[in-house]
């Protein structure tokens, strides 16, 4: 249609339409749902973490005849035998968490290098899960049974070999036993944690190398120890708080004496007690979770920077 003047009318352009929006987030009801779920979880970390570790720390800095606060219970655990059972429990953490450090490492780069659906890398992973979790008094009823006094392997060794195990003392039942069970459940932990670091070392790294001219020193040299050392370094630090933290085994193998400190806070539960240090095993606890803290703090930083190259 066109008007009288000859020009075509021009109709009213329609409305454009609104660009849809998007439906608000539900951030009330779906929101409180979310935490609900959360709810267990919080109430378990508050009932058998927070609570007692708030009850720990209250009792080690707390006089237990007039409840005054003093220092005089971190003083006694910092001193005479409490202070050796530290010495003691920090020496076997760290030789036990050297050795399944390296013997863990090595048995992981073996597995790694194989194939991914290989047969002996299932068994290996397979049974480093269930090893890794094997402790407490069966663990130690396990090592009596093979290496006690009349166990499987000491009388075989003595009937067939003449070889007497305990010709130096009855070692099963000191720190050298102690330290040769806790190696035990550390080789399989140290496996699991730190094959993820192995696999992150990328093929084409090496590829590099050795189109550069490198060789297999300079690519471990350079390259694959530079970037394994922070995970190795920060899964030695999770088998120390491991071994450092262990009671049932040592329990079971050690039980006329309390070497560690484990073993120590395990008396102040269960026997008696001098008047005026009932607190002391708290203020041990105290300083256990002192030293299971600053362990994790570094451990965390080594995992942050590990996170940087193996992604």
């Amino acid at each position: 249609m066109t008007s009288a003047a000859g020009r075509p009318d021009l109709a009213p352009a329609a409305p454009l339409a609104a660009a849809p929006t998007s439906a608000p987030r539900r951030w009330g009801r779906g929101r409180t749902l979310d935490y609900l779920g959360l709810l267990p979880f919080a109430l378990f970390v508050t009932l058998f973490l927070l609570w007692p570790t708030a009850i720990v720390l209250w009792g080690a800095f707390q006089d237990p005849i007039d409840g005054s606060l003093t220092l005089a219970n971190l003083e006694t655990a910092l001193s005479g035998r409490y202070l050796r059972s530290f010495q003691t429990s920090i020496l076997l953490s760290a030789i036990t968490a050297l050795l399944g450090a390296v013997l863990g490492a090595l048995l992981a780069w073996a597995i790694s290098v194989g194939r991914r659906d290989g047969l002996l890398r299932r068994l290996v992973l397979a049974a480093s899960g269930t090893l890794a979790q094997f402790g407490g008094v069966m663990l130690a009823f396990a090592f009596l049974a093979a290496f006690g006094f009349n166990g499987l392997v000491t009388l075989f060794l003595q009937a067939y070999f003449g070889i007497d195990l305990f010709a130096g003392g009855a070692w099963i039942y000191e720190l050298t036993g102690l330290a040769l069970v806790y190696t035990y459940f550390q080789i399989p932990l140290m496996v699991i944690v730190f094959l993820p670091a192995l696999e992150g070392l990328k093929p084409q790294w090496r590829e590099a190398c050795d189109s550069l001219g490198g060789n297999a020193w300079t690519y471990w040299r350079h390259i694959g120890l530079p970037v394994l050392w922070p995970p190795f370094l920060g899964a030695s630090l999770l088998l120390f708080a491991n071994a450092f933290s262990a009671y049932a085994t040592a329990k079971a193998l050690i039980s006329q004496a309390s070497p560690l400190v484990p073993l120590r806070i395990g008396t102040f539960l269960t026997s008696e007690i001098v008047l005026g240090r009932a607190n002391v095993g708290k203020a041990l606890a105290f300083g256990m979770i002192v030293i299971v803290a600053v362990i994790m703090v570094l451990y965390a930083l080594l995992q942050r920077r590990t996170s940087r190259w193996l992604r």
